[in-house]
């Protein structure tokens, strides 16, 4: 995944990992984090910040928020949060497909 579109918040940093996710978006977007839609649209801020701060386990979440693929992963230096554009192929087409006449 390209630099560009990752970072990478610490156990000490003070930006709650929900926090993160808005300001890394906003910036790959260039759309001001006021005006993106709430995160809470996609997934639970404070369920977010709790569970990755927490020692639950948890090592890796995923989720869709402003056309891009969200990636949180626990890493040794704290969380990686990455992004990928949301991207529809020829084998995942969204839509109706004609299949013809019914009978």
């Amino acid at each position: 995944m390209n630099a560009h579109n990752s970072t990478t918040v610490s156990a000490d940093d003070d930006q709650q990992p929900s926090m993160a996710v808005v300001d890394l978006v906003s910036e790959v977007t260039g759309t001001d984090a006021l005006e993106l839609d709430p995160l809470y649209n996609a997934i639970d801020p404070d369920v977010l910040d709790t569970l990755c701060t927490s020692s639950s386990g948890f090592t890796s979440l995923e989720f869709q928020y402003a056309s891009h693929t969200v990636v949180v992963e626990q890493v040794e230096e704290g969380l990686d949060i990455s992004l990928e554009p949301v991207t529809i192929g020829a084998a995942g087409s969204s839509g109706v497909a004609d299949s013809g006449p019914s009978v």
